[in-house]
């Protein structure tokens, strides 16, 4: 039994964090290659690597994926100090170079001073498509930095193979991540770039991406729908994220034939930038004045989100809570319970289904399951629920306020 343990213990010594091991980065000059001050790691890695974001069989995992910042040329090594084949006669390693050639396009180097040749080649590099919008970032180490926004179709020279490298950032991002069938021609791409300054030649750096699929609506409509987006890590923090998603929405409020704009799966940051985005687009709107949110959710609201800026009513609620929040004086305690009751009707709405659906239970269950349901929507839990849920809320609001006043 000791050797067993024995045994495991020195196993174990070659399970390798795969977040850890891994190292990107975004090259624009050869002396990036060796900082480490560039380099930054995946949040996840389960979908390589298995839940457990464990690679077997080795001791002082390295995987290098270094892209150039522009048209992302790919550096692929592994490195290590042990192999556990090297000790171990029946056991077999991790095929960790496998497992990465699985998700990385064909094309890329593993030799440095080939991937270093390539970054010469970083001025030919142009971004792709049509520019929709260009805006300053000011930065206390460059000052003023510029960025474009580029709307791409797959037809563009080039791009398909691009788009292969760049989707590959999701893998390690984005928790459920997928890659897509970019041959559809109902996706739309958009790019965000940097430009920079390299030996007196202006080079551009991508910086993130959104893909958009355009669903059909009867009759004669489409429905986009945003379905991955991503700032790269050295940019986020920066507000490409806002930048980007107002662009996109712009473009589409521009075509007569766009129902609305949704997004799959949303997850609870996008729908914050959502949030403080279509905040900032519908409060010029007449609908929205200041004097006309303590009347509540009107209908007009509804048709100006709808016709101007192509918000659903749902999308259109949250705007106008978190509006009419800015415009209460929350230290006034009868304004401050009408603003709460006007959002807690809203938050109720799954606890009245949870009602409804235990009525027509009382007619077709037996009381022991009856019992048995009714635990689960016991009255006290739910006001306790939809208590925690409005402060939730309420502090999710309030920081977009804050976003928006500093932004003033």
């Amino acid at each position: 039994m000791a050797d067993v343990n024995t045994m495991e213990k020195k196993l174990a010594e070659y399970k390798c964090d795969t977040n850890e091991a891994i190292s990107l980065k975004l090259v624009r000059f050869p002396e990036d290659v060796d900082d480490d001050s560039t380099t930054f790691h995946p949040e996840y890695s389960h979908q390589v690597f298995g839940d457990d974001e464990v690679a077997f069989g080795y001791k002082g995992l390295q995987i290098q994926l270094f892209y150039a910042a522009g048209n992302l040329s790919t550096l692929f090594k592994v490195k290590y100090t042990s192999k556990v084949t090297e000790t171990f006669d029946c056991v077999e390693a991790d095929d960790v170079e496998g497992k990465i050639r699985e998700i990385i396009p064909a094309g890329f180097t593993c030799n440095t001073d080939d991937f270093i040749s390539l970054l010469e080649k970083e001025a030919n590099f142009k971004p792709f498509g049509t520019l929709l919008h260009t805006y300053t970032v000011h930065s206390e180490e460059a000052g003023e930095l510029t960025y474009q926004i580029h709307k791409a179709e797959v037809t563009c020279p080039g791009f398909r193979e691009y788009h292969e490298r760049l989707q590959t950032f999701l893998m390690w991002f984005i928790e459920t991540a997928s890659f897509i069938d970019a041959d559809d021609d109902r996706w739309d791409f958009f790019l965000v770039f940097e430009k920079y300054n390299k030996d007196g030649e202006t080079l551009y750096a991508t910086v993130g991406y959104m893909t958009v699929y355009n669903y059909y609506v009867y009759p004669d409509k489409t429905r986009p729908r945003v379905s991955q987006m991503l700032i790269l890590p050295p940019f986020q923090g920066e507000g490409h994220g806002a930048q980007l998603l107002e662009a996109v929405h712009r473009f589409y409020c521009s075509l007569p034939k766009v129902q609305d704009i949704t997004a799959e799966d949303p997850s609870e940051n996008y729908v914050k930038l959502r949030d403080y985005v279509l905040v900032k687009l519908c409060q010029g709107l007449p609908s929205f004045a200041v004097d006309k949110l303590h009347l509540g959710f009107s209908a007009d609201m509804i048709k100006e989100a709808q016709d101007k800026l192509k918000i659903n009513k749902k999308h259109a609620r949250r705007v106008y809570e978190i509006l009419r929040l800015r415009a209460t004086d929350m230290s006034d305690e009868d304004k401050a319970r009408e603003y709460r009751l006007e959002v807690k009707k809203r938050l109720f709405g799954p606890y009245r289904k949870n009602q409804r659906e235990l009525a027509k239970m009382r007619k077709c269950l037996r009381p022991e399951e009856l019992v048995s349901h009714m635990s689960q929507m016991d009255t006290q839990t739910q006001h306790e629920e939809l208590e925690k849920s409005y402060q939730d809320v309420v502090e999710d609001y309030r920081r977009i306020i804050e976003r928006l006043a500093s932004q003033a």
